[in-house]
Formats: C-alpha cells, structure tokens, sequence
C-alpha cells in the first residue's frame, strides 16, 4: 500500500474528511481549547495587567478566590437565577412542543415562529427589554399596560426590592431560549410509537392528562434529563443579560451579580487580575463539570430504557 493511498485512504476519503472537518477543528483548537488551556496557565501566576505573568504564586488565586465572600455569592445568584428560568423554561418549552405536535395545519409555520427567538442574540434583546418594554419610564410598554389597568408604575430595573429585575431577565431568557429546547422536545414526542397510544385508548385511557402522565411524559425522559441538564449549564453561564440589563453590576448587590458578571470586572476590571480571574474561571469551570456529571449520573442520562 503506498504512503498516499495510506494518508488519503480509498477513494479520497479521509482527504474530503480533512477538507470538511479540518477548518472547524482549527477554529476549535485557536478559540476554545487554547484559551482554556491559557486560562488555566493564568490562574497559577499573578497576572495583574499582564497575560504573559512571571510571578508563580501556585494555588494562591484558587484560595484567594474560594474565599473571596462576593465570588461564593455570585454563585448563590446562579442558584437563584437557576430556581426561576431551569423549570419555567422546561414548562415553556414542553407546553409548546405539545401545541405544535397536535397541531395540523401550518405546523411548519408555528414551529418556525416559536424557534425564531432562538437566532436573536442576546444582547440585542437584552437591550430591547431595557430600552422598549420594561425601561420603566412612563412611555414604557410595560409601564403603559400597567397605567391603562389603573395600577402604579414600576421601576423594572431598580435593584431595590422588591427585585422587579429578575422579572426582566427570566422573560428575556425565556423568551430566547424556549424555541429551542422546544424543538428537542418536538423530537421526543415523534420518536413516541402511535401504537403506545392505541393500546392506551383500547385500555380506556382518557385522552389528555392520563395518556401525557402515563404513556408522553415517561417516553420523554431521555429528553427531559438532556433539557434539564442544558438548562442548567445554561444558567450557569448566565453573562449578557445581566450585564446588559444590570449595566453597573459592580455597584449591584451580591445577589444581582451571577458568577461570569463578577469574574469579567475581576479579569477586566479597574484592577485587571487575570490570574485571580482565570482561576475563578477554571473553579466554576469544575463545579459546572460536576454538577453536569452528578445530574447525568442521578438521571440515569444513557441508560438503557426498560
């Protein structure tokens, strides 16, 4: 066999394999892995104003940062946040899929409306919530509904309680990310067999709630556990619309700044500590792998259905 055959393989194939993948792993390898591999380096030296550091401090950033009382809070707002939007959304998403799977006519059209959110960025809405509907000005949409039904204004985006601005931010995210995990429950619910549903009307099932808690719902746990455990690295990555909403997150309360909020004015800052950054980065980095891993693993994520 010769070296060419061995490198290109039969017909060309692996050739057209490189051709195809090989710009998407090269992208791959310059923005994703070397930047956390990089992040990593960072978070061992103290790198103040510097991303080439010479200062070897060791794991002194990692406990600097597990100490740190706003960065522990920080993740106390990713639970909060994660209460809020992880079954909101999950409900959403579900109560769609099913209006969309009933439905017979313009299926296509509904599917594609609910999914077009999906493709606005998230900053763009963000600043549609902030400046459009709750800018809490009387001119506001929001506002203006609540003044023809005779109620007070209110200032959504105030961080004073009560905290209307969660309000803001579960409704923008909500609103961007439903479509989506509505598509993946769309493909759940037409992987169902029809004669589940036959052998429960023959049995005397009544349509509706009985045949979705006992027959749709127990088929749709794979998918349930895969949208559960996106949603939930999701919130964790929480970033542009509190930042965009909340534009001075660092005069916020604890409770109103998530965990990439606090690490970029860490990183960026007027103090510029990227290694005390980076090592927050790398710390939630592991706790996200983890919560992932143990919500797989308590899921049964995988496992064979019976």
């Amino acid at each position: 066999m010769s070296v060419r055959r061995a490198l290109l393989g039969p017909q060309n194939r692996t050739l057209w394999f490189w051709v195809f993948v090989g710009p998407f792993a090269v992208g791959l390898g310059l923005f994703t892995y070397v930047p956390l591999a990089w992040s990593v380096y960072l978070g061992f030296f103290d790198a103040h104003n510097t991303v080439s550091p010479t200062d070897f401090v060791g794991l002194d950033n990692y406990a600097a940062m597990l100490r740190d009382d706003a960065f522990t809070s920080s993740l106390g707002t990713f639970v909060l946040f994660s209460a809020f939007i992880v079954p909101t959304t999950y409900a959403l998403s579900l109560a769609l899929a099913l209006m969309v799977n009933r439905i017979r006519f313009m299926q296509a059209f509904f599917r594609s409306v609910f999914f077009l959110p999906t493709a606005c960025s998230y900053v763009v809405a963000s600043l549609i919530w902030k400046m459009s509907i709750f800018n809490g000005v009387r001119f506001g949409l929001a506002n203006t509904v609540l003044d023809r039904l005779g109620l007070d204004q209110v200032a959504w985006l105030s961080t004073t309680h009560p905290p209307w601005y969660w309000l803001v931010i579960v409704t923008v995210r909500l609103w961007l990310q439903a479509g989506f995990f509505m598509v993946l429950f769309l493909a759940g619910l037409q992987r169902i067999a029809p004669q589940l549903y036959e052998a429960a009307a023959v049995d005397g099932a009544r349509p509706g709630w009985q045949v979705f808690r006992h027959i749709t719902f127990p088929q749709l746990r794979a998918t349930s556990v895969a949208v559960v455990l996106l949603l939930v690295i999701n919130a964790f990555q929480a970033f542009d619309e509190f930042y965009n909403l909340l534009s001075d997150a660092r005069g916020y309360p604890p409770y109103a700044r998530p965990p990439l909020v606090y690490l970029y004015y860490t990183a960026l800052g007027q103090g510029q500590n990227l290694g005390l950054g980076s090592a927050g980065a790398v710390i939630l980095a592991l706790i996200i792998a983890v919560v992932t891993v143990g919500q797989a693993r308590w899921f049964g994520l995988g496992r064979k259905e019976d």
